[in-house]
């Protein structure tokens, strides 16, 4: 979706808007913790992000993969930046057919600035002026690209004047640019003169001011002098005695920022535009303070966050619970797909269901350094990774191979039963609880809108060992609303149900997830290799902890299990009767 038709909706619905850029981190791990950052931030529903391209071209593929990646496994409509400097037309060219191919629909066209030492010159067969850029795109590409340009509230440092430098803004706007953000800066007076000297010269597009918050003394004093930003002496004033306190100068800039952004909502700004370094607490804070975060944000269209991708965010409306905690691996899979929801996950009787080899399982991986850090000491015993996943259902490890995220905020509602479960071996991967018609605005289950009513059925999903797996299935024939599919690797499979079940759904049209029993043994294969790829790789061949990961990987079991009563149903009774089994009495 192009960003200027956002921009106008939330103009049209008098709804406070904002938006986030990122720049390209230098190394693979820092790129793979942002992915977590964006995963993170995009819960706070931004319209959109953008993702800065290195002077001169230095992060071009870099940024692409980012931009691209954003759309369509984050659900983030993104703006991919793309400067003049260093770039041929050919290069250009190259760049905008990926982004198109991408699904990415918004362009940030700027002049750019050269190399650090270098000056600007342009490139034989290149462009000199951000407006050529915007006049070459729309010449080839018309109307499908939504394109933002630069304006500079105390002008360009490039500019012979401000008048001059306001002369090439519009320059940029007739050419065919749709809106505006701006370079930083710290005084809300300059930013309304030059929204008013726009306006008097026939700019009447949307004007986004850019916000830096202040995070580091250091950081601020570099970014304004190199800038040339104008620093209003209450500021000055206010940062000299506290320069060496990095908490205190980082609480100043979020309430300044707080501040500056109030004043500017005051005067009629639509919205705000963060540059956020890459940082996430200080713009967290200064959403929070703004009530721009969980206040009456809309809920979820679905159950899951939406791609931005356009041909499947408006196409998809099913898709199998077992990829709920690994959306990319499932966005992988399905990249080449035409047509949502697909019958290889809607219903396996389609004629399209077919069998898929291939699972997006190393690219998003974090680096072997990592896991010691998310899994603690080398595990030796059971206990041990016990211990991990007890950790998980606590908060205190945020990650496991299986999940890509810290715990959903809806499992608070059964985190102790999730507990006390994992402490007796039954490691779990997926779970949601039981919702018999909560509202759909509601904080914690809401989806698709104002006015409607969302349903669960209680749901579980982890590995176990084969002594566990006997007793459970053991006590089932005690529980007759239980629907349960148990695997092992070889693929040695019983299930006491086949097909297709919705767990998920409201008054709205569709089954927005579904329990498929020939996609689970599709999603098996992915689940018991990650055992190997993604743990066991973190330890030498031949370690302990390598062969006990092996072991876990050849002989435990996969297991989901649905308690069909929504309504009353408590799933963890039956692990209360396993437990209590297995515990010895005391005589």
């Amino acid at each position: 979706m192009k960003i200027i038709d956002k921009i106008n909706a939330a103009i049209e619905e008098k709804r406070t808007m904002f938006s986030f850029e990122y720049f390209p981190p230098k190394t693979d791990e820092g790129v793979i913790n942002l992915f977590e950052r964006l995963d993170r931030m995009a819960s706070f529903e931004p319209e959109w992000i953008d993702v800065t391209w290195g002077a001169g071209g230095s992060t071009a593929q870099k940024t692409l993969e980012i931009c691209a990646t954003a759309q369509k496994y984050c659900g983030l409509e993104t703006m991919m930046h793309l400067t003049c400097t260093n770039m041929p037309r050919a290069e250009i060219d190259d760049a905008l057919r990926q982004a198109k191919a991408a699904g990415i629909q918004n362009i940030l066209a700027l002049r750019g600035d050269p190399p650090r030492g270098e000056e600007w010159k342009k490139v034989e067969g290149g462009f000199a002026h951000a407006a050529d850029l915007v006049r070459y795109i729309r010449a080839e590409y018309g109307d499908f690209f939504g394109i933002c340009v630069a304006g500079y509230p105390e002008m360009h440092l490039d500019s012979e004047s401000r008048d001059k430098d306001l002369e090439h803004l519009k320059a940029k706007i007739d050419a065919g640019a749709d809106f505006i953000i701006t370079q930083l800066f710290y005084d809300t007076s300059l930013f309304l003169k030059f929204v008013n000297d726009c306006r008097a010269l026939g700019i009447n597009c949307p004007i986004i001011p850019g916000m830096m918050p202040i995070q580091t003394y250091g950081g601020f004093r570099r970014m304004t002098s190199l800038c040339k930003t104008f620093i209003p002496e209450h500021i000055n004033k206010a940062l000299e005695p506290i320069q060496d306190d990095d908490s205190a100068v980082k609480k100043y800039g979020v309430d300044l920022c707080v501040q500056m952004c109030r004043d500017l909502l005051a005067a009629g700004t639509p919205g705000v535009h963060f540059y956020t370094l890459n940082l996430e607490k200080a713009v967290t804070q200064i959403l929070e303070d703004l009530d721009l975060i969980a206040a009456s944000r809309p809920s979820r269209a679905l159950p899951w966050r939406s791609s931005a991708y356009t041909n499947r965010k408006e196409k998809e409306d099913v898709r199998p619970i077992f990829w709920a905690n690994r959306p990319r691996s499932y966005m992988s899979r399905t990249a080449s797909w035409d047509d949502f929801p697909n019958g290889r996950w809607g219903d396996s009787r389609s004629p399209a269901f077919g069998e898929l080899k291939d699972w997006h399982l190393g690219s998003m991986a974090p680096p072997r350094s990592n896991y010691s850090k998310q899994w603690g000491v080398a595990p030796e015993k059971v206990e041990d990774i016990i211990n991990v996943f007890v950790g998980h259902c606590e908060g205190k490890v945020t990650r496991l191979p299986w999940v890509d995220t810290a715990i959903a905020a809806e499992t608070s509602v059964i985190q102790q039963q999730l507990m006390k479960i994992n402490r007796a071996g039954f490691l779990t991967i997926n779970s949601q609880p039981r919702v018999n018609a909560a509202d759909s605005s509601d904080k914690l289950f809401g989806w698709g809108g104002p006015g409607g009513y969302v349903y669960q059925k209680e749901y579980l999903e982890f590995f176990c060992s084969p002594e566990n797996k006997d007793k459970l299935l053991a006590q089932m024939v005690n529980f007759p609303t239980l629907s349960y599919h148990v695997v092992n690797v070889k693929g040695e499979s019983v299930a006491n149900t086949k097909g297709t079940a919705a767990v998920t759904w409201g008054v709205f049209p569709g089954k927005p997830t579904v329990v498929d029993a020939a996609a689970f043994l599709v999603w098996k294969d992915e689940a018991f290799t990650l055992w190997e790829t993604q743990w066991g790789n973190a330890y030498e061949e031949g370690s302990v902890s390598r062969e006990l990961i092996k072991e876990i990987h050849d002989t435990y079991f996969l297991v989901n299990i649905v308690d069909n009563n929504f309504i009353s149903g408590n799933l963890f009774d039956i692990f209360d009767k396993v437990i209590d089994a297995s515990t010895p009495s005391v005589v």
